[in-house]
Formats: C-alpha cells, sequence, structure tokens
C-alpha cells in the first residue's frame, strides 16, 4: 500500500515527533515523583543523555518508544515499507547505540533501566510495569 501522505506531508510529520518531554515521561515521571524520587532530565553529562537520573541511587531509566528503538515482539514496531533498507539501517544504528550507551552507563556503575512506551497502556499494566520499576530502583539503593 503507498504511502497516503505526499512526501512533504510525510517529512513534516516525521519532523514533529519529539525526542524528549514524550506523554510516556511524562507518565513515569509523575509517578516516580509521587512515590517521593527525586531526578534529573535529560543529564548531558552522561552518555546517551538519560531520560530520568536519579543520583541518589545511581540509577538511570530511559523511556524507549517501541518503534525508534526498534522494540522486538511489539505490536508497535513495524517497519514502514516504504523505504525499507533505510529504516532498517536506521533502527539498527538506533539499536546499537542503545547498547554502547548502555555498556558505558554500566561500566561507570550506574544501573541502567528500561522502560517500553507499550508496558504503558493500557492503565492496569502502566501500574504493573511502573510498580515493578519502583521496585527495581529501590533494591539498587
Amino acid at each position: 500500500m503507498a504511502d497516503c501522505f505526499s512526501l512533504a506531508q510525510r517529512s513534516r510529520i516525521m519532523a514533529s515527533i519529539k525526542a524528549k518531554d514524550t506523554k510516556a515521561e511524562r507518565v513515569v515521571r509523575t509517578y516516580l515523583f509521587r512515590k517521593g524520587f527525586r531526578y534529573r532530565l535529560n543529564d548531558n553529562r552522561l552518555p546517551g543523555k538519560p531520560d530520568i537520573v536519579l543520583p541518589k541511587y545511581k540509577t538511570v531509566v530511559f523511556v524507549n518508544g517501541c518503534f525508534w528503538h526498534a522494540h522486538e515482539h511489539c505490536r508497535h514496531f513495524i517497519i514502514p515499507k516504504t523505504n525499507r533498507p533505510f529504516w532498517e539501517q536506521k533502527l539498527k544504528k538506533n539499536r546499537e547505540r542503545d547498547q554502547r550507551v548502555c555498556a558505558q552507563l554500566l561500566s561507570m556503575g550506574y544501573q541502567v533501566l528500561v522502560v517500553w512506551e507499550c508496558e504503558l497502556s493500557p492503565a492496569d499494566r502502566r501500574e504493573q510495569t511502573l510498580l515493578g520499576l519502583v521496585n527495581e530502583i529501590w533494591q539498587s539503593g
């Protein structure tokens, strides 16, 4: 099936996708704040500028979008049919970068946690995911 948008429209849509302060990030941050955690956002002193840094627990949290970070076996991750070689290469590079950044943070002594976008909906799954996140943070502290 052909793309229903022109090249200019598709370009504008893709350019408007935010890298910071996404809805999924806000959900995680709000939950952590309500549980008493204090954190830094997108700390550029650390590799990969983690979405959430909990210095007290020496823990970082990445809130990953399923498409952009190529979440395997997820219904939200489908490689576009148009310009497939470009997308395969781009998503492969994203995954390699994620692995490299994770290794760097681990070598610096940080605990690295990843929350996937698909784990935050529906609401019952969100609560379970966020509770698990809090438990993992407490275990590290």
